[in-house]
């Protein structure tokens, strides 16, 4: 009944309960906290930019990321019926056409609050919502690839959000340090997104999503993301280092020793492991961003 549902015209409008849940909030925070990074990172003082500062924490939080989580899950929602069969959308909550409705919907709300906020958070917003797309998608679909999927979602959680801070305080393209740090952040994000992956092994292998755990194994994919989520940080200490900011350097390096006792803990059984790793070495990765944001924006002098 739910999977005729899904393919239905549009009928009965979706409880308000059912919409927020296919928006997944829980989901904003990652953007929304490299969105504060890139507010700092810019070293802009607040002054008359807060209209500008609300507009992005909105674009950030419940309107691209919210739109993207709209998205994922109406082009999902058979992966889903076998994953995840509670959800809205497979559940038959949100019927008919109305996700894709819902992820439409935002994607032009997030264009037009953009397109009001400044030109390069109007470019970067579009650049977030064509890999929302692309990511769940036919026909490029991204994340049926290992490496361009958990790319396109890294790229926008940490990087174009933390861009979108950075020019709505400055007003214009933020400078190469900042760019150069948001990338390698993003990099590292990456395997972060591998392991998400992990909890979706069984369905990824059913409908031919070639996911790192799906195609390397749970172990080795572990392995994997922990070496990309270390070597770019190990570079932002090396360029902070060059840039003098000593203390934040010093900061981020402590941080990267608490990940690396995480991950021996985590790799003795990933994925049981990965939801305390992410409570837990995840959380060092994005202090590890926020206080580099702090030196890249001369706060406090650091």
């Amino acid at each position: 009944m739910a999977e005729t549902s899904t393919h239905s015209p549009i009928t009965r409008i979706p409880a308000a309960r059912d919409v927020l849940e296919l928006l997944k909030p829980i989901t904003w925070f990652p953007p929304m906290w490299a969105f504060l990074c890139g507010v700092v990172s810019s070293g802009v003082p607040l002054g008359d930019r807060w209209p500008f500062l609300i507009a992005g924490i909105l674009l950030t939080g419940p309107l691209v990321c919210g739109t993207s989580q709209a998205v994922n899950d109406w082009f999902d929602r058979h992966v889903d019926a076998i994953n995840q069969p509670e959800r809205p959308i497979p559940s038959g909550r949100i019927g008919g056409q109305w996700g894709l409705a819902i992820a439409v919907i935002g994607s032009v709300l997030s264009a037009l609050v953009a397109w009001v906020t400044g030109p390069w958070v109007f470019v970067a917003t579009l650049v977030g919502l064509a890999l929302a797309w692309a990511y769940s998608a036919p026909p490029l679909r991204l994340k049926i690839n290992a490496i361009l999927g958990p790319g396109a979602v890294a790229l926008s959680y940490e990087g174009l959000t933390w861009f979108t801070g950075a020019a709505v305080m400055a007003g214009t393209l933020p400078g190469a340090p900042v760019l150069v740090i948001l990338l390698l952040y993003s990099v590292g994000a990456h395997g972060i997104m591998t392991l998400n992956d992990f909890k979706a092994v069984e369905g990824d292998l059913a409908t031919g999503v070639r996911s790192l755990p799906a195609m390397l194994g749970i172990d080795r994919a572990a392995r994997v993301a922990c070496l990309t989520m270390l070597l770019p940080q190990l570079v932002v200490v090396a360029l902070l280092l060059r840039w003098d900011h000593l203390i934040v350097a010093g900061v981020v390096a402590l941080l990267i020793v608490g990940q690396l006792a995480a991950m021996v803990r985590l790799l003795r059984d990933p994925r049981a492991m990965t939801p305390w790793y992410a409570a837990t070495g995840v959380s060092m990765y994005v202090l590890g961003m926020l206080a580099s944001a702090f030196g890249l924006g001369g706060v406090w002098g650091l």
